[in-house]
């Protein structure tokens, strides 16, 4: 059983909603897994999710992670495209908290996993990392000084930078985010007659199929240029690669590697770590036992 030490951690995603009990050195405890009700009211539906996972289990706080943008000084969700549109005026701190019971902290969901990452998983023997998720779309979280990089609101919405200008201009995918996520691999292999399925395009990757090949290098070439934006955007000692696609390291390492090597910081002491997320799509929830440590603890090297 859990005692007050433990965290609610909640993870409302667009399609699936998880919450789980996690100790503070992050081990999940049990959890719990629905689909987002896109008709059903919100606090209900999280409400009816953690009904079962805080029966008979006592803990101290909550955090509660969205696929959006958090205002941290309000403690509200301010855009979440892929959450039922009424939603966002019930994702509050304070309402939250009535609700629950316990006090609630509302995260962005990449910085959520970033903070998992660096504390538990992938990124725990470096103080700077970036964390980008690359699944049905495109996240990132970052931290300096095991700090988490954020201001009055959750920054490094990277999925959402342009990459590709003339594209932009013919009113095509430009977005890092149209261009490199899972989304994207599924349109590209389908316009080259191959299933739009970015798991069977890997699949058929492995086997050796040329088509899926010259689809998934395009896709790579892309996310490298991406994680080299990165790379020159917060000079951290390691980039974790998480979500359906990042996780695709035999595939993914190598040339997201040598992109750095050939485009990214120059006359670095050591040269930036690319690595393969650990928690996998634990990470949200793992991550919610070091959130407050993470925004409000003491920057070190």
């Amino acid at each position: 059983m859990a005692d007050r030490s433990a965290t609610l951690a909640v993870d409302v995603g667009g399609t699936q909603m998880r919450a789980a009990i996690v100790t503070p050195d992050g081990n999940l405890l049990l959890r719990r897994s629905e689909p987002t009700p896109r008709s059903a009211t919100c606090p209900d539906a999280l409400m009816d999710l953690v009904g079962d996972v805080l029966a008979d289990q006592a803990v101290g706080h909550a955090v509660v992670g969205v696929p959006g943008r958090v205002d941290h000084r309000l403690g509200r969700l301010e855009h979440a495209p892929n959450l039922p549109p009424h939603w966002a005026d019930a994702l509050v701190e304070h309402s939250l908290t009535e609700s629950l019971g316990v006090p609630v902290a509302l995260a962005n969901d990449a910085d959520l996993a970033a903070v998992g990452e660096a504390y538990f998983g992938a990124g725990q023997r470096h103080a700077d990392i970036v964390y980008l998720t690359v699944s049905t779309g495109i996240g990132a979280g970052v931290l300096l000084g095991r700090r988490l990089v954020a201001g009055s609101r959750s920054l490094a919405e990277v999925g959402h930078t342009v990459l590709d200008l003339a594209a932009d201009r013919r009113g095509e995918p430009a977005s890092f985010e149209n261009l490199a996520s899972g989304t994207a691999l599924g349109r590209r292999a389908e316009l080259a007659g191959l299933p739009a399925d970015g798991a069977r395009v890997v699949e058929l990757v492995h086997d050796g199929h040329p088509d899926a090949r010259r689809v998934w290098d395009e896709l790579v070439q892309v996310l490298s240029a991406g994680v080299t934006n990165l790379a020159f955007l917060f000079t951290p000692s390691a980039i974790v690669l998480g979500g359906g696609v990042g996780r695709n390291g035999d595939l993914l390492l190598a040339p997201v590697r040598e992109a750095l090597d050939r485009h990214g910081p120059r006359n670095l002491a050591e040269p930036i770590e690319v690595l393969v997320a650990d928690l996998g799509d634990d990470a949200g929830l793992v991550g919610a036992a070091a959130w407050h440590r993470a925004r409000t603890g003491p920057c070190r090297g």
